[in-house]
């Protein structure tokens, strides 16, 4: 279907290729992941398909692209439309509709299909994917998974032969994931087009059968194979890609995974050689820390009639790593907004005792300092320095001061020998730091992260988690709003679960984690240690704390 003959791309803007020598054939009907790090061609190589590579971003080409036999490279974005239907990594910039019935239409429409013939797949497709009840809404006003279904429909209604998913997971919340990888199945077995998936988080897309894996790395293919060849080997640690928890836990437990049958599949793995030490099931350790800030009875709507919180009580503990999870729209979003003096809330606030309450948004960003999941869209300045100093220089602090506390921020943040550089040449980890440290420079007690590892392969992610660990260490309180249960598991004390505006639950990481209720009510998902634990015969809790123990001690 897909052949890639000696086929190499550079952007006109870089000096080495992108894309390097990739041979490459996939078949009729195939089910491929397209894996890889950050940087390694992976989102390039899917943009030369779909044609945006050359028609949006512009370079030099050398060797082939046959798609059905035929070389494609060079045709214009609605001719490849016709053979590769693509859904973005952010479904917010694939709407078109007013509606989500218009948005369904709008292939078809362009296609210029007789009314009644459109209508009819509308219909049709609504009906496949559950959006029937949701034909009238605004796409922007749905879920996180109700988006991605109709961005899918979007797409699948114009029939295209070859289903091409830009990193479908990177913005839902666990189980709309797992969903998600659910329908891609059902529709790749149903309709029988070739599906290409792009993506990093392995485990989540194991989640339902592959035929292929292809890794990728700085441009090139350095794997290509079937997903048990693949886990077999030491590929992914060397080529920063997280393996699957339960492989990990495996490789603790003594597990050969070397020489493992079906490794990919963890209801067919033979696991009779596996033994497991004794296992203790501790309770939730008491908070030993003073509660640095109290919420009390915090709610807020935007029209007095629908909250979205609801009489929140919480304490945040004095150094503690805190994680807030929960379903798309659960209000976490909202949550940091509220202590950020964002928006106007009723209850109190207090931080050491004091009401802060009716702070300024300047007043509590001293206090609290939050940091965007992009830093592209917090940072403002050209150079690094001009960036971090921003926040004093606005507060009139005068240079000497300025500079003092500029370069200890940046020795403290890894970045003070790029003080003269201009932030375009960092890379996404760095610039990451760079929107912590404009942070860190105003003596925040609090420093609020909104999901700081999303998107981030394995490399980036090991990156930011260790610095927050180290200012974790220096005494800063850590808030983590994350969809990411291994984040969660690894990185955290303690973790939050909202529900609709409320917590439903507050405990140690590895407890919610066992907890099947817990994890049906706020759309998370068991992880695969559970699945693992089930298998064994052994207590869930009991595993996921060896699976932590094991991973500190390592």
């Amino acid at each position: 279907m897909i052949e890639f003959q000696d086929f190499t791309f550079k952007y006109h803007a870089q000096q080495e290729p992108t894309l390097q020598d990739v041979q490459l054939t996939i078949y009729k009907d195939e089910k491929v992941l397209i894996l890889g790090p950050s940087g390694s061609g992976k989102s390039t190589l899917g943009q030369c398909l779909n044609g945006l590579i050359p028609n949006n971003f512009e370079g030099e080409a050398r060797g082939r692209l046959l798609i059905n036999g035929k070389d494609v490279f060079g045709s214009s974005i609605y001719e490849q439309s016709l053979l590769v239907s693509t859904v973005l990594q952010d479904t917010d910039g694939q709407f078109i509709g007013l509606s989500v019935a218009e948005d369904l239409a709008f292939a078809l429409e362009n296609d210029v299909t007789p009314q009644k013939e459109m209508k009819s797949r509308v219909q049709e497709w609504s009906r496949r994917l559950e959006l029937t009840d949701l034909l009238q809404h605004r796409p922007q006003d749905l879920s996180g998974g109700q988006k991605q279904r109709v961005s899918l429909a979007g797409v699948l209604i114009d029939e295209s032969p070859i289903l091409l998913f830009d990193e479908p997971l990177a913005n839902l919340d666990p189980k709309s994931g797992q969903d998600t990888i659910d329908m891609i199945d059902c529709l790749h077995r149903e309709e029988g087009a070739t599906t290409i998936i792009i993506e990093h988080r392995l485990e989540d897309v194991l989640y339902r059968p592959l035929d292929r894996i292809i890794l990728m790395n700085e441009g090139r293919i350095v794997f290509n194979g079937q997903p048990d060849e693949l886990l077999r080997t030491d590929l992914l640690a060397k080529h920063g890609i997280r393996e699957p928890l339960y492989i990990t836990t495996l490789r603790q437990l003594g597990c050969p995974v070397e020489i493992a049958e079906q490794l990919a599949d963890l209801q067919t793995l033979d696991l009779s050689q596996v033994r497991v030490p004794s296992l203790s099931t501790p309770s939730i350790e008491g908070h030993e820390k003073p509660a640095l800030l109290e919420l009390e009875n915090l709610r807020f709507s935007y029209d007095n009639k629908q909250f979205i919180l609801k009489d929140i009580h919480l304490n945040i503990h004095e150094g503690e790593r805190l994680a807030i999870v929960g379903k798309n729209g659960a209000g976490k979003s909202t949550l940091a907004k509220a202590l950020c003096r964002f928006i106007e809330i009723q209850g109190q606030l207090r931080l050491r005792g004091q009401d802060i309450t009716n702070d300024s948004v300047k007043e509590r960003a001293e206090r609290i300092g939050y940091v965007l999941q992009n830093p592209n869209q917090m940072i403002s300045q050209t150079m690094i320095f001009d960036e971090v100093a921003l926040g004093l220089k606005l507060r009139g602090f005068d240079e000497t001061d300025v500079e003092e506390r500029v370069y200890a921020v940046l020795k403290t943040c890894g970045l003070y020998e790029f003080r003269k550089w201009p932030i375009s040449a960092l890379s996404f980890g760095q610039k990451k730091r760079v929107t912590i440290a404009s942070i860190l420079v105003l003596h925040p007690e609090i420093i609020l992260l909104d999901e700081p590892t999303a998107g981030q392969d394995q490399r980036n992610y090991k990156e930011i988690i260790e610095f927050l660990d180290e200012l974790n260490r220096q005494g800063h309180t850590i808030v983590m709003i994350t969809h990411d249960m291994q984040l969660m598991l690894d990185y955290s004390d303690r973790a939050i679960v909202l529900v609709d505006g409320q917590v439903i639950a507050d405990a140690n990481p590895a407890e919610i984690l066992s907890s099947p209720s817990i994890i049906q009510e706020a759309n998370l998902k068991e992880t695969s240690i559970f699945a693992l634990a089930e298998r064994l015969g052994v207590d869930p809790l009991g595993l996921t704390k060896y699976y932590m123990t094991e991973g500190e001690m390592a």
